[in-house]
């Protein structure tokens, strides 16, 4: 049987966003209101390991925000707080998330010397229009790079993509898979684009200038992009978001279910 793996989340909301994509609300999702201290990601991590009876890998993740975006002092911060837990074994290595242009060599040096062994990388779309369109501030060259990067510096890499952002139709979305494909990434997380309260994509839903997708047609897309990810053999760890009360309480419009999954499994 396959040993569980502990992943313990420290959310970072916004931590080193420079600007809000159209789409986003972290606190929203993750309800966390600020950034948490150093020391309240060590007492994170400890009420994790005091209920843990698995022995699988134990691995701290920080999430939320842009984590590379943030002033080195800061991430040298956090990762310091984690790093007692690495020298003794009670944690096995870290992990985070952050944009792709927040990625370089020196980055990846940084991060090798402090313990994490897994990035995540926000792609959202592998098409310049929706990129623009999204107001991500990059172009999926910047995607491409940083893969390499981090593949080169020996990470396990990730990629996020959520169909159905402004100007996706279904044939760049199937495109977007086929280049994330390309990128050979470890794992991959499917968020379809649903509208949240507050956010500039919500406003232009207001506007008329967004049209969420329709529950069955975002399952239909996403039928047809686990089946070329499960033909690729590059591992699907999440599609949709995870529900909580604060998601279901935010979101204003768009194809969310609690189950997702199960509905595109239902209809594959």
């Amino acid at each position: 049987m396959a040993h569980k793996r502990l992943i313990i989340p420290i959310f970072i909301p916004f931590g080193g966003c420079p600007h809000k994509c159209v789409f986003c609300d972290q606190e929203g999702i993750s309800a966390a209101k600020k950034m948490p201290t150093p020391a309240e990601a060590s007492e994170t991590i400890d009420l994790y390991l005091s209920t843990w009876k698995g022995n699988g890998v134990r691995e701290a993740a920080f999430y939320g925000g842009s984590f590379t975006g943030l002033p080195e002092p800061v991430q040298k911060k956090y990762l310091d707080a984690a790093a007692p837990y690495l020298r003794d074994g009670r944690l096995h290595e870290l992990r985070l998330s952050t944009r792709p242009d927040y990625i370089d060599g020196h980055i990846c040096e940084f991060l090798k010397g402090h313990g994490v062994a897994t990035v995540e990388l926000g792609a959202q779309s592998m098409d310049g229009h929706v990129l623009r369109l999204s107001g991500r501030g990059h172009g999926p060259e910047a995607t491409i790079n940083a893969v390499r990067e981090l593949k080169d510096a020996g990470f396990r890499v990730g990629l996020q993509f959520m169909p159905g952002l402004p100007g996706d139709t279904h044939d760049t979305v199937i495109e977007t898979t086929k280049r994330i494909i390309a990128l050979a990434p470890d794992f991959v997380r499917v968020y379809p684009s649903i509208v949240l309260r507050d956010t500039a994509l919500h406003r232009m839903y207001l506007a008329g200038k967004y049209t969420p997708w329709p529950l069955d047609e975002m399952v239909n897309v996403c039928v047809e992009v686990k089946r070329l990810l499960d033909m690729a053999g590059v591992p699907v760890i999440r599609m949709g978001l995870q529900p909580t009360k604060e998601l279901e309480s935010s979101i204003a419009a768009g194809p969310y279910h609690p189950s997702f999954r199960q509905l595109v499994a239902a209809a594959s």
